[in-house]
Parts: structure tokens; C-alpha cells; sequence
């Protein structure tokens, strides 16, 4: 199957660890294990029929402990549509799915090197996220 994109360039947009003092680090290093990863997907189309998404990770603490730490990193893509393309259903599919999972493996990679970076380094992401999965959870 051939492919009906082609990504352009990919960057990091914004990125973002904070931990307020060394209190609050050596709590969460306890609690580092009940946080929680999101992800968020949004795009703005550009010219020529390109598309900037932005791929959004943000790994914190659901409980709102008063201690807590939070990482976050933007992910850009531009992405080029091929002119065939015309249908927003696959438009769509593009953008939740077949982008993200060319770019995932090099966004994982970056958000776990801020999160070991911020000294957290027994952090991984065991469970990969599978964006066709949730492509076909989200059109049901």
C-alpha cells in the first residue's frame, strides 16, 4: 500500500518538566508509578494542502497530590496530503492514525529521555499506544 502523506519535518514544539523542590522530588519518586500518560491530537491545515498536527504527552499525577511533578511535550509534524485525497473520513485517518504511528516511536523516545532527564529514570511506557486501535474506538 502506498502512502497518501508524507511527513515533511518533525519537531519538538514545546517541552516542559516540573518539579517545584527536592521535597516534592523525593515524593513523587515514590509516587512516580501512579501517574498517568495522555496524549492529544490536534491539526491546523496550512497551504498546498499540508497540515501542521500537534501531538500532545503529558504524564502526571491524576490524584492532584499537592506534591507533584508534570512533564509535557508538544510534538509538531508537518505533513504533506496527497492531492488525491479529498474525503474527510480519510483525512482524519491520516492525522489520528498513520501519522501518529510513523512519528511514535521518535516522540516516545524524547518524552522518556525529559522524563529520565528530570530524574526519573526507572520511568517507561510498557503498554505502546495503538493509535489504529483507538482510531477504531473513536469512530464507533
Amino acid at each position: 500500500m502506498t502512502e497518501n502523506f508524507k511527513i515533511l519535518a518533525e519537531f519538538v514544539k514545546d517541552i516542559s518538566s516540573e518539579t517545584a523542590d527536592v521535597q516534592t522530588y523525593i515524593f513523587v519518586k515514590e509516587q512516580i508509578s501512579k501517574y498517568h500518560l495522555n496524549i492529544d491530537i490536534n491539526s491546523k491545515a496550512l497551504k498546498n494542502k499540508m497540515i501542521e498536527v500537534n501531538t500532545t504527552l503529558k504524564f502526571d499525577d491524576k490524584e492532584l497530590s499537592e506534591k507533584r511533578s508534570y512533564f509535557e511535550i508538544i510534538y509538531t509534524s508537518i505533513v504533506k496530503i496527497d492531492d488525491a485525497i479529498n474525503d474527510k473520513k480519510d483525512l482524519e485517518k491520516i492525522i489520528l492514525c498513520d501519522v501518529q504511528n510513523k512519528i511514535y516511536p521518535n516522540l516516545e523516545t524524547t518524552f522518556l529521555n525529559l522524563i529520565h532527564n528530570s530524574g526519573f529514570p526507572e520511568v517507561t511506557i510498557d503498554k505502546k499506544i495503538n493509535f489504529t486501535e483507538l482510531y477504531k474506538q473513536r469512530a464507533n
